[in-house]
């Protein structure tokens, strides 16, 4: 029989590993070349590897969940049409004790011997291996698991689901428990003791009324909000404000968009502009485009720069233009299209949101006139681009003062106040400002 193995590719220069969202196939089954196997993710990254070829799926060697490095065997294709009986999977191994936290030898032991599991349960539900082996080592029952929320494949219970509800389950446990002790069995005094050795109950700090709803976030929001947190104690935040007159870009950009379109098949946004003025400002003054490490201050080769681009799940993901500077607007315009349609469609690749060195949110999009951004570390600076509003403005001409109705913006510079100081964040902003009010209206792509 011929076999290929499948090999997790490499996805970026800092990518080393990868996480098992889903299988998109299950042994026995049929993929043609190039159609996609599994999901996976990294970082802020979900994305699918495809088959190397045509076949039947014999093996698969990570459960999800599991973590994978790069260049580790992940299936195993049969190119024969045959599928042979499938081998124990990484999934079906024993749980390990970094998996699982540890517990009293004597009663992990018992409670493994009390405790029986079957495939599927009263629901039809499968419980892989893995899962099982999670809930003897934790003294879970049937009917307990049972009631856990599966985010697999067919709802089905994963690891990290299981990881999930027993980092959470002493509140969930005493709530469960027998009213009365003298009904008590050993199974329920061992689960108890287990879950108390283990796990402190969780208080609620907040109350939750009887018509709230308590949603689980899911793997991108936990990820965006350590982040966050992280930044917010990592850099001490300063912003600067400023308002940019940006009448000339809107009217040239109204003048060109249908033309843009019929010659060169893309929209043009005002984000391709913005980028710009933006790399030409951090090429000026290439204070902002760092990186602090302890003491020591990394002044970045390249400009690099993220946009900040909304999922339709509500999360946050920063695709990156490299060497945005060496674009010309055409190129950016391309760049920009194609990260934010990939951005929505979950196309992205790991590689796509690595290495930036300063970022651009567009708040405006939201209809937002301005907004505080948070750093995205390892950075030190970010720009936030507020609505463009028209404006009764005092327009100023070598003949005098007069009143006109002008396109305004505003422009919010956040800042690490460890490196960067008020002087610098200021100065950037208003000579990204400047870039804007100096856009030449007759200006050719």
């Amino acid at each position: 029989m011929a076999e290929i193995e499948v090999l997790l590719p490499k996805m970026g220069e800092s990518v080393a590993e990868a996480t098992v969202i889903t299988w998109l196939k299950e042994v026995g089954e049929t993929i043609e070349a190039e159609e996609s196997l599994i999901e996976i993710a990294t970082d802020k990254v979900d994305s699918e590897v495809p088959a190397p070829a045509d076949g039947v799926l014999i093996k698969k060697l990570f459960g999800e969940g599991e973590v994978a490095q790069v260049g580790d065997v992940i299936a195993i294709i049969s190119t024969d049409g045959g599928a042979s009986a499938p081998e124990p999977t990484t999934a079906e191994a024993p749980v390990t004790k970094e998996i699982i936290a540890e517990v009293a030898a004597p009663l992990a032991k018992t409670a493994t011997e009390q405790v029986e599991l079957s495939k599927t349960g009263n629901s039809g539900r499968f419980y892989s291996p893995l899962v099982r082996n999670i809930a003897k080592e934790e003294g879970i029952s049937m009917e307990e698991l049972e009631t856990i929320s599966g985010n697999g494949k067919e709802s089905r219970v994963t690891k990290a689901d299981m990881l999930a509800y027993i980092e959470n389950r002493g509140s969930k446990v005493s709530a469960t428990a027998p009213l009365s002790r003298e009904n008590e069995t050993p199974k329920d005094k061992v689960i108890a003791t287990t879950a108390s050795i283990n796990k402190p109950v969780h208080k609620p700090s907040i109350p939750v009324g009887p018509n709230d709803t308590v949603l689980e976030m899911d793997r991108m929001r936990k990820m965006i909000a350590d982040h966050m947190v992280m930044s917010k104690q990592t850099s001490p935040h300063v912003t600067s404000y400023v308002e940019a007159d940006v009448t000339n870009i809107v009217n040239w950009r109204n003048g060109i968009k249908d033309q843009f379109m019929k010659e060169n098949g893309e929209k043009i946004t005002f984000t391709p502009i913005f980028i710009e003025a933006i790399a030409k400002a951090i090429k000026e003054m290439p204070g902002v485009n760092v990186s602090i490490d302890g003491t020591n201050i990394i002044q970045r080769g390249n400009i690099n720069i993220g946009m900040a681009a909304a999922l339709p799940s509500g999360n946050l993901i920063v695709p990156v233009i490299r060497n945005a500077d060496r674009l010309n607007l055409l190129g950016l315009t391309k760049a920009v299209n194609d990260l934010a349609k990939r951005a929505r469609a979950g196309k992205l690749l790991p590689d796509d949101i690595q290495g930036g060195t300063y970022t651009m949110t567009n708040v405006g999009t939201f209809g937002n006139v301005m907004g505080t951004p948070i750093i995205n570390q390892p950075q030190v600076a970010i720009m936030a681009v507020g609505a463009i509003r028209k404006m009764v403005s005092v327009i100023e001409t070598p003949q005098g003062d007069s009143i006109g109705i002008r396109h305004k913006m505003f422009l919010s510079h956040a800042y690490d106040h460890r490196i960067v100081d008020g002087a610098l964040g200021g100065m950037f902003v208003r000579k990204v400002a400047d870039y804007l009010e100096s856009f030449d209206p007759n200006r050719e792509i």
